[in-house]
């Protein structure tokens, strides 16, 4: 099987190279992350391969598709996981024209762009995508509307693809919560707001986007997945 993931060069992205490569997969990481890129590559052995690319830009998708294409003999699936991932911007009155763009261009165009260059391929397998939305689509904190619409976007532009694309190939959307990522220093509160009990871990996406690939997912399609430890399924009371 050979899969490409976009924005696999950290945090969720490598998350889900690393699952795809343990599981026996090949796999294409585009991300802009050179040096972050490279490693993950040199990790997976002969069955990573890095291609530096902006999904926002439709001559770096259609590159790093062809090239993906190449190396693997086919394509089996995309995770489309690029994305501006802080989501507080500014206040709504000073959110400039060129930041909402870029968001919307990355977060929202670029699912879309590496979806349309990926279909042909895609429809011989028979494939399968995983678009990275948030539970973010779903509730907002303030002065974050640019990634909130972006990710609200994304997860109807999954179900509008299913519909379009179907039954050749499916496509889902996984909206993750809070996801550690880094170093970031997590607190006993932090872990206790969550009804399982913990922050989430990258790990916990990869699985979920993993077995959404997998032939085991065949009767889903254009679903989302919201994995957040019951966050925003929980009342909150002041």
């Amino acid at each position: 099987m050979v899969f490409l993931v976009t924005g696999g060069s950290r945090g969720i992205g490598r998350a889900i190279v690393q699952r795809l490569v343990a599981d026996g997969a090949r796999v294409c990481i585009v991300d802009t992350d050179v040096r972050h890129g490279r490693k993950v590559e040199a990790a997976g052995g002969d069955r990573a391969r890095f291609e530096r690319g902006d999904v926002s830009r439709e001559a770096d998708v259609r590159r790093c598709v062809a090239a993906a294409v190449r190396w693997g003999g086919r394509l089996d699936g995309v995770i489309n996981n690029a994305a501006i991932a802080n989501p507080h911007v500014a206040p709504t009155e000073r959110l400039s024209l060129a930041a909402w763009r870029r968001y919307i261009d990355v977060n929202l165009g670029g699912t879309f762009l590496v979806t349309k260059h990926a279909i042909k391929h895609l429809r011989r397998a028979r494939g399968s995508i995983v678009n990275l939305g948030s539970t973010r689509a779903f509730q907002s904190e303030p002065n974050t509307i640019a990634y909130a619409a972006a990710k609200g976007g994304v997860v109807a532009l999954t179900h509008a693809l299913a519909i379009s694309l179907g039954p050749r190939i499916r496509i889902n959307c996984v909206c993750p919560g809070w996801i550690a990522t880094g170093a970031q220093k997590l607190s006993k509160r932090d872990h206790a707001q969550h009804p399982v009990g913990r922050v989430g871990i990258p790990d916990d996406v990869a699985g979920v986007c993993a077995w959404l690939l997998s032939a085991e997912a065949g009767f889903v399609t254009g679903a989302s997945f919201t994995i957040d430890g019951g966050m925003t399924r929980k009342m909150i009371y002041a």
